[in-house]
């Protein structure tokens, strides 16, 4: 750290939100002590894969969001929107110039990693790392779970030292106003070649110039902080009540909904597992003292609100825990290799139907079910949870291997979902393939031991009219 810098620069790239936030709030904490001011830099590039409105237009719906909270607190925010690829290159090594050190998100996948490995070798200033993605911090362990139950039983043993370390709502309050020389001095370090965007731009009204894929529509719900805690408010009021017994119902609806916001960093899981132990009336004293792995019965709640945690911190945490550990967390290698030997016995079994990609993100198949699951995805940025696992499952039965199957699962993902690239959806992915699974039997044709899904099973056991009148293909959609 250099005290003698001018001030303390947060690199927001992961965890883009002003609230309940550990990362900015270490940064808060740092001007405070050190009496710097704060400086936020937020920018956007469009160089990034699978740029395109849809993922854009949310983050941007962020950063006007994260706009106008800063407007009002004592930070220096530059929301930085690139025009062209490669225009916003040596923004940061300017602000880092003269700071006295940089903080930024410990985020473990896409391009952030290698991105803030490159800026630590180029700066004269430190870089730290704080991590802010769930309730236990990912580097608490050096193992990785090969299985859900086993890293839940870990959490119930070592997660309640970390409950009570939450971060605080408004970490930017209480900071010293900044002057307005200082204001002007900060200003100058971007000179004439960077611009903090316009209101314009943060509406997104420029994406049609961008340099994006403008056949991925932007989606119909916003990004940023306030829109992300209006749903948390909304889900803990009404659905959450019937979210243990239909969130597999496609025509229920009442998912959570949240991985958008919490993939992009505009909400966090500290504040929505605040404001569900508040409704619930819970304390750690209702912590059970087993720990068996058991998905109910261990946090003291009910047992709506435990099937919703497990999604919550299990499921979606177990992904950060591979992802921060294993650089090929994305590829076929990091399959159990039981998974691995089974699939590739399987590979010369005959294949009925096989699509290429093209057909695929069309929903050019023989079977409504799919299509409308490929329709949803294509055209909204999300896709139903239970219908996301089928969705998978056919597209490797459709293959002409798993790894042909792999590549097509990660690419329509990550292009069309607003809750891809994330370790969450990884995880959804790799599932699909036997990650966290075990192996079943009979061994089917193709599948081989991995477990099997069918869209005739799904079609008896879910409640999908509704569904289907939505996004499905026109004619005989329940025949």
């Amino acid at each position: 750290m250099r005290p003698e810098g001018g001030h303390v620069l947060h690199w927001m790239v992961g965890f883009r939100r002003p609230r309940w936030n550990f990362s900015l709030e270490h940064a808060a904490s740092l001007a405070d002590s050190l009496g710097k001011p704060l400086v936020v830099l937020e920018a956007l590039r469009v160089g990034y894969p699978w740029a395109s409105d849809r993922l854009h237009q949310f983050i941007l719906d962020g950063m006007r969001a994260n706009a106008g909270y800063f407007k009002n607190k004592n930070v220096y925010y530059f929301p930085y929107v690139e025009a062209a690829e490669g225009e916003g290159r040596g923004l940061l090594r300017a602000f880092a110039k003269d700071a006295c050190v940089v903080v930024s998100d410990d985020y473990p996948t896409f391009f952030i990693p290698k991105m803030q490995e490159a800026a630590a070798s180029q700066l004269k200033a430190r870089i730290e790392l704080v991590d802010s993605n769930g309730l236990f911090p990912m580097r608490a362990t050096d193992k990785v779970f090969s299985r859900a139950f086993d890293f839940r039983r870990h959490l119930q043993r070592e997660l309640p030292q970390y409950l009570g370390e939450r971060p605080l709502a408004d970490p930017v309050d209480g900071l010293a106003p900044i002057q307005k020389k200082t204001r002007e001095g900060l200003a100058a370090l971007t000179g004439k070649k960077w611009h903090p965007a316009t209101e314009d731009v943060l509406l997104g009204k420029t994406l049609a110039t961008l340099p994006l894929d403008h056949d991925v529509p932007a989606a119909d719900i916003s990004g940023g902080f306030e829109a992300g805690e209006a749903r948390v408010h909304e889900f803990l009021a009404g659905d959450i009540d019937r979210y243990g017994e239909e969130r597999n119902h496609p025509d229920a609806d009442v998912a959570s909904r949240l991985s958008p916001w919490l993939h992009f960093g505009h909400v966090s899981t500290h504040q929505i597992f605040d404001e569900l132990a508040k409704n619930e009336g819970w304390s750690a004293e209702q912590l059970s003292k087993k720990v068996n792995g058991a998905r109910e019965g261990w946090w003291g709640m009910s047992s709506t609100a435990e099937s919703f945690l497990d999604e919550l911190v299990t499921w979606r945490e177990v992904g950060f825990n591979m992802c921060a550990h294993r650089e090929d967390y994305d590829q076929y290698e990091s399959l159990p290799a039981w998974a691995r030997e089974s699939l590739e016995l399987h590979e010369s079994d005959e294949r009925e139907h096989l699509y290429s990609l093209d057909e695929l993100a069309a929903s050019e198949t023989y079977d409504p079910i799919w299509n409308a699951a490929q329709n949803e995805l294509r055209e909204t940025g999300r896709l139903q949870n239970y219908l996301r696992m089928l969705w998978g499952k056919k597209i490797l039965e459709w293959s002409p291997t798993a790894r042909d199957a792999l590549a097509v699962m990660i690419e329509l993902n990550n292009k069309y979902a607003l809750d891809g690239r994330d370790p969450n959806s990884y995880s959804g992915i790799f599932w699909v393939l036997g990650r966290y699974d075990r192996a079943w039997g009979p061994e089917r044709p193709i599948f081989g031991k991995i477990r099997y899904m069918s869209s005739d099973n799904t079609k008896r056991k879910l409640r999908m009219r509704e569904y289907l009148d939505r996004f499905g293909d026109q004619g005989s959609l329940l025949a």
